[in-house]
């Protein structure tokens, strides 16, 4: 016996599950997982690389002022002592000391014009915190001055 079905209702239709379409959601999930990780993998990475790469200036930067340390120390020798100051000043209880640096100087003495000795000092301040290839952040810098007095 059928069931009654009563008036002005449609009939009801039952659907058979289709065939090769399961799964397709799964799929779709998968592929936006796979991405999204790619993303943050990337994005991982990129952010260490800047780290490197700011740790890095900041060392530069302190070897440029090593080195000044090492210029300004010579002068200081030869407007004090009047002699050419070569030699490796200590940095030993300043922010600067794990760097080393090494001075050296030369002279030239002329007689300008007026008759007057003049003297020419040059001076090279090299300022590196290690050897190359020993550190990754390994920083490296010369600076030369010319006084004349």
């Amino acid at each position: 016996m059928r069931p009654c079905r009563r008036e002005g209702t449609p009939p009801t239709v039952v659907h058979s599950p289709r065939r090769g379409q399961g799964g397709f959601g799964l799929v779709a999930a998968l592929f936006l997982i796979v991405i999204v990780t790619l993303v943050i993998l990337a994005m991982a990475r990129m952010s260490a690389s800047q780290h490197g790469t700011n740790s890095l200036a900041i060392q530069q930067a302190r070897a440029y002022q090593a080195a000044r340390a090492g210029i300004e120390w010579g002068l200081t020798q030869a407007v004090n002592v009047n002699a050419c100051a070569a030699g490796s000043p200590s940095m030993a209880g300043t922010a600067l000391a794990e760097f080393t640096v090494t001075v050296s100087c030369e002279t030239n003495t002329y007689t300008d014009v007026d008759g007057q000795t003049v003297t020419l000092y040059r001076f090279a301040s090299v300022a590196q915190n290690g050897v190359a290839g020993s550190r990754p952040d390994y920083a490296y810098r010369r600076l030369t001055a010319v006084v004349e007095r």
